[in-house]
């Protein structure tokens, strides 16, 4: 998702959590944030689309499991339809399967009800800048269970292919990372084809944390900022 930089001063987001004390102590953590405004709640899947199709907000917070659409299917509507809205999981379920069904669905965070506050309203902010927030807990059981699941690769990335990674975990946008390295959208998009069969992911956030379990790039945060001037 594109690092959006705009005009207005707070950043626009949707909850949508069947349990309406939930979604008002979220609402209270996040909008003690000056940067940061609830714009629309939703009690299930289904209003929770209709209203992020009429608010466009820049972040919906979801449940998992709601009624009438779960957080996964509204998910992949809202990845479908409405790509420039960042889509958080906040839940209580911490098993792989549900972890890796909302990535591949295209989610750009996941985390827990049990987290900080202080962890929640930064998964919000990097959410909206087009960074992937991942709870701790989450990341170590999925950096297990991806490096358990392929410890090699059956055919290596190449150097462009890994350029395009690395500039995938800073957050950068297929248009961002052409721009940066001289290359059409098209062929980026053609590159993390080839990265995504290469890793067995399905999803930009999957590929990048498969290539940090397997040592291909550095953890995101832990780029030098030289690792492009090979050319």
């Amino acid at each position: 998702m594109e690092k959006r930089l705009k005009a207005r001063s707070k950043i626009r987001v949707l909850l949508a959590d069947d349990h309406h004390i939930v979604r008002a102590g979220i609402r209270q953590l996040l909008e003690r944030e000056r940067d940061i405004q609830v714009i629309a709640e939703a009690a299930d899947g289904e209003e929770a689309l209709a209203l992020i199709e009429k608010h466009q907000p820049d972040v919906a917070v979801l449940d998992l499991q709601m009624p009438k659409a779960s957080g996964i299917e509204v998910t992949q509507r809202v990845r479908a339809h409405f790509p420039q809205v960042g889509i958080l999981i906040l839940t209580a379920y911490d098993d792989d399967p549900y972890v890796m069904a909302v990535l591949q669905a295209g989610a750009n965070g996941y985390v827990l009800k049990t987290a900080d506050a202080e962890d929640l309203v930064q998964a919000v902010r990097d959410v909206f800048e087009g960074k992937s927030a991942i709870d701790p807990l989450i990341a170590r059981k999925l950096m297990s269970t991806l490096f358990r699941r392929s410890e090699h690769l059956v055919e290596p990335l190449t150097e462009r292919e890994l350029d395009v990674l690395r500039l995938v975990a800073r957050g950068l946008t297929n248009k961002a990372i052409g721009v940066h390295l001289g290359i059409s959208d098209r062929t980026v998009q053609g590159h993390l084809a080839h990265v995504f069969a290469k890793l067995q992911v399905s999803s930009r956030t999957e590929a990048v944390m498969r290539a940090v379990a397997l040592g291909l790039i550095p953890r995101p945060g832990e780029f030098s900022g030289d690792e492009f001037n090979h050319e």
